[in-house]
């Protein structure tokens, strides 16, 4: 089956949808070259289905880095509800349920972890390391200037997303440029 048919059964199987959006396929078709994508679509435009799609048809799991809890549990629910194996890795869950997300990514069971960037930070180099990544996507990536309570930890959490040799999705609405610049400065600089 070529990569277009096999793009579409699996958007029809796991989503229910029988053809993509605008420039949903296309940026699908370049996360799937290893390519990093930067998408910019309105709420409700099909941004999660652009990382969530190639996250299924690449193996390892796609970490997404959230900085808002309440979106990554209905993230979370609605790809367990379409059969999808996903997980939230983050300070509200209690350590048992954390520890048992952490096993099932490192034995492959999950497609899609959702991650605080704090946790991230904390599971660089345990969790992280030793787990089979696809690709890492950013979601609500309008809120990175807002992540943690120092800019230094946000530099830390992208510089590590942009050192790794894995494909790099940034997902948000079009609202800020200054965002956009600082991501562009931080690949550059480091």
């Amino acid at each position: 089956m070529d990569k277009s048919a096999s793009m579409r059964e699996t958007l029809k199987t796991y989503f229910g949808y029988d053809s993509f959006r605008p420039l949903q396929e296309e940026i699908i078709r370049h996360i799937l070259n290893k390519q990093d994508a930067l998408v910019l679509m309105p709420t409700g435009g099909g941004k999660s289905i652009c990382y969530q799609l190639p996250a299924l048809l690449c193996e390892g799991t796609a970490v997404v880095v959230s900085p808002l809890i309440s979106l990554m549990k209905d993230q979370v629910e609605a790809l367990l509800a379409n059969g999808i194996a996903a997980g939230a890795l983050n300070s509200s869950n209690d350590e048992t349920e954390n520890a048992n997300l952490r096993r099932a990514c490192i034995e492959g069971r999950l497609k899609l972890l959702y991650i605080s960037p704090e946790k991230l930070l904390a599971e660089k180099d345990y969790l992280l390391r030793d787990m089979n990544i696809s690709l890492f996507a950013i979601d609500e990536a309008h809120c990175i200037s807002q992540w943690g309570h120092q800019r230094k930890t946000t530099s830390r959490c992208l510089i590590m997303l942009l050192t790794r040799d894995l494909p790099l999705v940034a997902v948000w609405e079009p609202i800020i440029i200054m965002v956009i610049r600082y991501v562009r400065y931080i690949r550059r600089h480091g």
